[in-house]
């Protein structure tokens, strides 16, 4: 009975349709009648008094069912007749069929008393359907239910009688002036696409009076609404993330053009924050839901997997938990003891999305990974549409006047909507910096609100990572000056951090190294970020250091702003250590470098233990610096050097374990140390498998298969 109406709904592929098909408890143990009598009533109760402002015929419909199946349950708790030995089988199946029933009930009505207005608009049709599929599992339940076997009261009996009769005719049923509007809607997105902007009386009459968002409090909520759907789904989704992308432009176009630019300046807060989200069960529901599906949790670390990814044996694992698994030289598969073909890590999107819909349908808390964006990465898979463009265009003309004209206020909360703007697309990032905000963005940097600067700020590391924008923001006049003062003096440690991500972005272009390094204050600012900052703020400031140090003018400058002694001290920081000995490497290829280094009392042991203990491409980049110190450094950097503690055996060891590149850096400092006087008896051991030039006639072995870690920065 079920499994119909289960692929019925998921034939639509629409939400809410995993969470409604969640399997029931047992209940073997426990009091049918009498836990479903409370939970149908709780429903009824719940739902009774609730606003629906959209499938308000279907959602009565469906909560006068459920009152009459309280009523039906309350009198076989109360007559004594509802017992499981005095009930008929086929009674008590219905009754288990019917708990699957209610859960779906209580998530379709909670799904329509919360969702976006105009999200619901928008799966008006796919919404309906769901609804039509109850009534149809109703319809069955109530045929197979031996009414004539069960004793009831002649009014119980004609009222499920009754029922029975109302669901066996009932069809599908799509309000009309709903879909009126949702077509109204279209027509908005039809007139963007042909480049023209709707008339703003008919936008004022349709969002205000036709669908009651009232103010900019309920835009705001609406456009978050869509975008979590777009990132929620990835991709499999109706309409397309693209054309939904269209609406949520459209509406934040009318949130500023019909709402204006004024809102408490508090509720903006630091950050794009959400509120978490309402659980779509009730307790006594979700308290029976409570174990994890086997099939949600990693086989390696037994928790509910946030970010899964397939290998090539097929299995799924949690990204982080495999990732650490390859890093530490195994070559199986942990479950199945195959041996890897490759190291790709293929994200399940499958899997992602049936684990987010269950901890949604739970109310289940699920961090997005670490590692990504998700927000970014759906925006930025989903192709804009024209509608989309155009409205997007449309807004920043409005919020350009705000950001040269308006209050303070006002400024702050058009530098928090460009800073959210930016962070979707290119295109965005292009039209942005057309319409002339970087100017008036440079102008926030220095402004006494925290939140207007940490808004500011963060839209211009959002608006640099468009190529064309790093120019524009390098040629106005003051702006890399303002940046580097928000990196040294930010009002909020987020500011702060921005800052010097922002510099790590704009130093990517070759040519703007020298300049930034050579910014009063910017290099000691970043070598203090790195030494106290948060681990992301450190995480920027070592990015922005390294590609610093890749310029070879900056080593003078970087040395002297003691970036080489805050580089030596993260190296004893897992977060940053592989990034901070790549600069190393780089910095000690000249000589005004080694020298700096080499006076580091914790340089050669940071990077011995990084050599020990760090992960394939931070040992790659500890053998590089510690090559080059003693290619640089002259004898006594080379000494300190072989006066290392096991270095012979952690060379050996990398030798036939590192990356492709480490294994050919240790056989070239292998090489160094033989040339040193009484250094071959030292590391004669080094000589196994591997042949060394200038010490032998044999020909040198070939290493093949180079080791796939990720990682943004790599020494070349």
């Amino acid at each position: 009975m079920a499994t119909a109406a289960i692929f019925s709904s998921l034939r639509r592929r629409r939400s809410p349709s995993l969470e409604a098909f969640l399997a029931p408890i047992d209940f073997t143990e426990v009091a049918l009648v009498q836990t479903l009598a409370v939970i149908s009533s709780e429903l009824v109760s719940c739902y009774s008094n609730k606003v629906f402002f959209f499938q308000r015929r279907n959602s009565r419909s469906l909560i006068r069912k459920m009152e009459i199946f309280a009523v039906l349950l309350e009198y076989l708790r109360d007559s004594g007749t509802g017992s499981m030995s005095s009930l008929p089988s086929t009674a008590i199946l219905c009754f288990k069929e019917f708990y699957l029933l209610l859960y779906r009930s209580n998530i379709l009505l909670d799904y329509c008393a919360q969702s976006s207005k105009l999200w619901l608009l928008l799966q008006n049709h796919s919404i309906s359907g769901h609804f039509h599929d109850l009534n149809q599992e109703i319809s069955t339940l109530l045929d197979v239910f031996p009414i004539k076997d069960v004793e009831l009261s002649d009014d119980v009996r004609e009222q499920v009688e009754l029922l029975q009769k109302q669901s066996r005719n009932s069809k599908l049923y799509v309000d009309k002036s709903d879909e009126n509007l949702r077509v109204g809607l279209f027509s908005f997105l039809n007139e963007f696409e042909n480049g023209r902007i709707p008339n703003h009386v008919d936008l004022r009459f349709f969002f205000v009076e036709r669908l009651g968002i009232r103010d900019a409090k309920s835009s705001r909520c609406e456009i978050e609404f869509l975008e979590e759907q777009i990132v929620n789904h990835e991709g499999d989704i109706e309409p397309t993330a693209s054309v939904l992308n269209g609406f949520v432009a459209i509406t934040r176009y009318c949130r500023f053009l019909l709402f204006g630019f004024e809102e408490d300046e508090v509720q903006l807060s630091f950050g794009n924050q959400k509120k978490p989200r309402k659980g779509l069960i009730t307790r006594e529901i979700a308290d029976t839901f409570l174990t994890i599906p086997k099939d949600f949790c990693c086989p390696i670390s037994l928790d509910l997997m946030r970010d899964p990814v397939i290998i090539s044996t097929g299995q799924t694992y949690e990204r982080s938990s495999i990732a650490r698994w390859m890093e530490e030289g195994h070559c199986t598969c942990p479950k199945t003891g195959q041996m890897l073909i490759h190291t790709r890590l293929v994200p399940n999107r499958a899997m992602r999305n049936l684990i987010m819909r269950w901890c949604t349908a739970h109310g289940v808390p699920r961090d997005p990974p670490e590692t990504t964006d998700a927000s970014a990465e759906s925006f930025a898979a989903a192709l804009p549409i024209k509608a989309a463009t155009e409205a997007n265009r449309a807004t920043t003309t409005l919020l350009i006047e705000q950001l040269a004209n308006g209050s303070q206020g006002a400024q702050t909360i058009v530098a928090r909507e460009i800073r959210l703007l930016a962070k979707t697309g290119k295109e965005n990032r292009a039209l942005i910096a057309e319409a002339g905000a970087i100017p008036h963005l440079r102008q926030l940097l220095s402004s006494s609100s925290p939140v207007a600067q940490e808004n500011s700020v963060t839209a211009m590391l959002n608006l640099s990572i468009y190529d064309k924008n790093k120019r524009r923001i390098m040629d106005e006049d003051g702006c890399l000056r303002s940046i580097v003062e928000v990196l040294r003096f930010g009002l909020t440690t987020e500011a702060r951090e921005n800052a010097a991500a922002t510099l790590f972005s704009l130093s990517a272009v070759h040519d703007y190294k020298k300049r930034i390094a050579d910014q009063g204050g910017a290099v000691e600012a970043l070598a203090w970020l790195l030494r106290v900052g948060t681990p992301r703020g450190k995480k920027d400031a070592v990015t922005a250091l390294f590609n610093l140090s890749t310029h070879s003018d900056n080593c003078a400058r970087m040395i002297e702003a003691g970036a080489v002694t805050a580089l030596v001290g993260a190296l004893g920081n897992e977060g940053v250590s592989e990034e901070a000995a790549g600069a190393l490497a780089i910095i000690v290829r000249q000589p005004i470098g080694a020298e700096a280094v080499g006076k580091e009392e914790m340089a050669v042991a940071g990077l011995i233990a990084l050599l020990r203990c760090g992960k394939p491409r931070g040992k790659e980049n500890a053998v590089a610096a510690l090559l080059e110190l003693c290619r640089s450094g002259g004898a006594a950097a080379t000494e300190r050097v072989l006066k290392a503690p096991a270095l012979a055996g952690l060379l050996q060891t990398l030798l036939f374990t590192g990356t492709k590149r480490a294994r050919r850096k240790a056989a070239s400092l292998a090489r160094v140390f033989q040339r040193c006087e009484n250094a071959s008896l030292h590391f004669g051991g080094l000589g196994v498998g591997y042949a060394f030039a200038g010490n032998s006639t044999t020909n040198n072995s070939s290493f093949t298969g180079d080791v796939s870690v990720p990682m943004s920065i790599s020494v070349l």
